[in-house]
């Protein structure tokens, strides 16, 4: 059968702790100038329907540092956007490369996908799920804490799609996820997380405070009052002040300092918001191995 990952949810704990362990493995090793071949003589698609930096830039050097090749291909450029249906594509990219990597406005349009190929499909974004972000998040709080299990991660702001799949893979990892957000922006129940609608309650004790931006792509029309109902969940040096002794800031990017995270937060001591967009590279190699790789 297939291995799909769209959600985060088709993997078990073990597993999960086995591919950020070969994630660790993959990051010294390219810092010791030791490559690998692991993918030699792959494909994998690329599919990009909305813009993208560190997703795009990430997946399509692991690609090659596998020793796979990219083929990176925006919505406009295929033949869906003229009206072929996702499932028609999906059978037709599964005779060409070996696993689709896909980052689109519809998770509906995503698991279609899936639905209808015969090689590994990965969610790079969708509105609903971020799973290859949370596993980067996971890789950055075991490098700076040695353990996961027992950890407080604390997510203040929008209850969005990296919020969620915080607290799926969170949940399989051993990290207790609290999510604070006001009405209208909370995540629903579920895989452990709990909710609150106080930053400072949620920050308390925390190991890892984490952000995202308030105006994602598709709300720019509700973008003042995004700003006006999220600005008590501010990241700052008072919630900072919060958490643990030595504990981290991580936001996924891109940022607006002084929106929802300050500067002084965002370039800190405490920010590991650069290696966590590093670890994007290391996280994403090692699930295409898993995927991949018998």
């Amino acid at each position: 059968m297939t291995r799909n990952f769209l959600t985060g949810e088709e993997f078990g704990a073990f597993e999960l702790g086995k591919l950020l362990e070969r994630a660790a493995e993959l990051k010294a090793g390219r810092r010791a100038g030791v490559g690998t071949d692991s993918l030699a003589g792959r494909s994998v698609a690329l599919i990009f329907e909305r813009p993208s930096t560190r997703t795009r830039i990430s997946f399509e050097v692991g690609v090659v540092q596998l020793g796979a090749h990219p083929v990176v291909l925006r919505g406009d450029e295929m033949q869906i956007s003229r009206g072929e249906s996702i499932g028609d594509t999906a059978r037709v990219l599964s005779r060409f490369v070996d696993a689709i990597v896909i980052r689109s406005g519809s998770h509906e349009a995503v698991a279609e996908l899936a639905e209808a190929a015969d090689v590994p499909v990965v969610n790079g974004l969708t509105p609903l799920h971020h799973p290859c972000q949370a596993l980067a998040d996971l890789l950055t709080m075991r490098e700076r804490f040695g353990e996961l299990d027992g950890l407080r991660l604390a997510y203040v702001g929008d209850g969005n799609n990296v919020a969620r799949s915080l607290a799926i893979l969170g949940e399989l990892a051993g990290v207790e996820v609290v999510v604070a957000a006001p009405d209208g922006y909370q995540l629903e129940e579920g895989h452990g997380v709990k909710l609150s609608a106080d930053p400072r309650a949620a920050a308390a004790g925390a190991d890892a405070l984490y952000t995202d931006v308030w105006v994602s792509m598709g709300d720019e029309a509700e973008a003042d009052r995004r700003r006006s109902d999220l600005a008590p969940f501010r990241l700052d040096g008072d919630l900072l002040a919060a958490a643990k002794d030595g504990a981290i800031v991580l936001h996924c990017l891109p940022a607006h300092p002084g929106e929802e995270i300050t500067a002084d937060v965002l370039y800190g001591e405490s920010s590991a918001v650069w290696g966590q967009a590093e670890n994007r590279l290391h996280a994403q190699k090692a699930l295409l191995e898993t995927l991949l790789v018998p």
